[in-house]
């Protein structure tokens, strides 16, 4: 397809994001949400709708669900109910879904993404949350292919995940690219791990994403046909999905035909999406109000006690860290990924460290650390105030950077206080002029080829002789005192 083509057409999009929230035990009954178990063994009569059994919702669901839609800016409704959402397949075992249709939890909102621009600046947009519902879970089917089932003609069916718990999140039609899709999903997935309602491992299923797509041609206000996009199990499977989809739309309609409203898979393999199934319609699912669950009043108080209950999210952390702590675009996303890591950023900075150099060791050294060893920041030794206490060796001159380097690994691994371990090991810095000047005479002592060379125009050898003193001193000798003697010596 041409860049021409390409630019005619305006790609609409809405993602549809299930977060499995994290409770124990199921929506409706006791049994353990677990990821893992052998199949069917976490199952009851209520999760696989036997005659006659009622489901009771689980509070803490509610509890999730609603400040899932405090933190997305969303209205949380007084009054709502549950709904039987009917349709037959092999992993629905009471051939129904319960779930919310034309009264939701939470509705209106909005989240905020950053994305880079072509020249690598950042730039805000806002996307609007439609709705947040509750909702049960389907089972797991595993189809013939798998390796127990080679050569089978059959599937079998895993009922431990039918009812846990989902919080299905649809936001609006207003993301234009598979890199806003993407970044849009990220963002939503940092929002639920800070709440701690979902863990968000697409791996296991607890963060699953649908997108809706439709192209239609620049200066067009009504919506082309609605395809939706299954099977992505990645973010950057999301921003390909919809790149190769809205293309192969366009070039239907070029070819002038119809796009069919129909859902679709990403095929990994083939790095295309494949049809699957036509579209249902609401319609389809013969939706009525769910009869043996009552609806849900929530009052003033529990909506505001929820609210307290939330914490800093990420765009606030984000923004703070810029505006107040002076930090880039850049260092302030990295530092916010994670809640863990932003929480042993502010412990250090809390601690007495440079806000600046706090976030270059962290977002550097540690973070490297830490994938090298395939660790969590909640796993590492040293502690944000030990992370300090080496910065502020480094500003006082105590250490030389490089002798911090050499050091923490140890303390990432092992813990300890960096001032006792330098004192105990004599790494304190040369800073003496006097003792630098020693140093430097006898490395210019033994090397009078390289002196002559270097006095001779052939100054790039000045790093050489940095070397050299740094080995004659371990690496303890001050860089910028030992530059300045050096340049000194070496021009006299």
């Amino acid at each position: 397809m041409t860049a021409t083509v390409a630019t005619a057409y305006e790609t609409i999009i809405g993602l549809e994001i299930h977060c499995q929230l994290g409770t124990a035990t199921k929506i409706f009954c006791g049994c353990s949400t677990a990821f893992g178990a052998p199949p069917n063994t976490q199952v009851c009569p209520i999760c696989l709708g036997h005659p006659g059994v009622l489901p009771v919702l689980n509070e803490q669901v509610l509890a999730y669900a609603v400040q899932t839609g405090l933190a997305l800016n969303c209205t949380i409704a007084p009054y709502s109910k549950f709904d039987r959402k009917q349709y037959f397949y092999p992993d629905l075992p009471k051939n129904y879904q319960i779930s919310q249709y034309d009264l939701p939890i939470a509705t209106n909102g909005w989240l905020e993404i950053e994305l880079a621009d072509d020249q690598g600046k950042f730039y805000r947009k806002r996307v609007t949350i439609q709705r947040l519902h509750m909702e049960e879970d389907a089972g797991k089917l595993v189809h013939a292919g798998a390796e127990r089932l080679s050569g089978s003609d059959y599937s079998l069916v895993d009922f431990n995940r039918a009812g846990v718990p989902l919080c299905e999140i649809v936001s609006g039609p207003d993301l234009r690219s598979g890199a806003e899709a993407a970044e849009y999903a990220q963002e939503l997935r940092r929002i639920v791990r800070y709440l701690g309602v979902c863990d968000g491992n697409m791996q296991e299923g607890s963060f699953r994403c649908d997108v809706n797509i439709s192209v239609r041609r620049v200066g067009e206000t009504r919506f082309g046909t609605k395809v939706e996009i299954k099977n992505m199990n990645s973010f950057n499977a999301i921003q390909r999905a919809i790149d190769y989809e809205a293309k192969r739309q366009m070039a239907v309609l070029e070819a002038g035909e119809r796009v069919v409203q129909e859902t679709r898979l990403w095929d990994e393999a083939s790095q295309r999406t494949v049809s699957m199934r036509t579209k249902e319609g609401a319609s389809d699912y013969r939706y009525f109000p769910e009869p043996d669950l009552p609806p849900i009043q929530l009052t003033p108080e529990q909506i505001a006690h929820w609210r307290s209950q939330l914490p800093e999210l990420p765009h606030a952390k984000r923004r703070r860290y810029q505006e107040e702590l002076g930090l880039s675009a850049y260092d302030s996303r990295v530092l916010t990924d994670e809640r863990a890591m932003a929480e042993y950023f502010e412990a250090t900075v809390a601690a007495g460290a440079d806000p600046k150099l706090a976030s270059n060791w962290i977002t550097g050294d540690l973070t490297a650390w830490l994938k090298a060893q395939k660790q969590d920041i909640r796993q590492v030794a040293c502690r944000p105030e030990q992370l300090a206490e080496l910065i502020g060796l480094i500003q006082a001159g105590t250490i030389s950077g490089k002798i911090a380097k050499e050091l923490l690994p140890e303390l990432l691994s092992q813990g300890g206080s960096p001032q006792a371990i330098v004192e105990a090991r004599g790494l304190t810095q040369v800073s003496d002029p006097a003792v630098l000047s020693a140093y430097i005479d006898q490395v210019l002592a033994a090397h009078p080829q390289e002196l002559a060379q270097y006095r001779s125009g052939k100054t790039k050898l000045f790093g050489f002789f940095v070397g050299k003193v740094m080995q004659q001193t371990g690496g303890r000798a001050d860089p910028q005192r030992t530059n300045e003697l050096l340049k000194q010596k070496l021009n006299s």
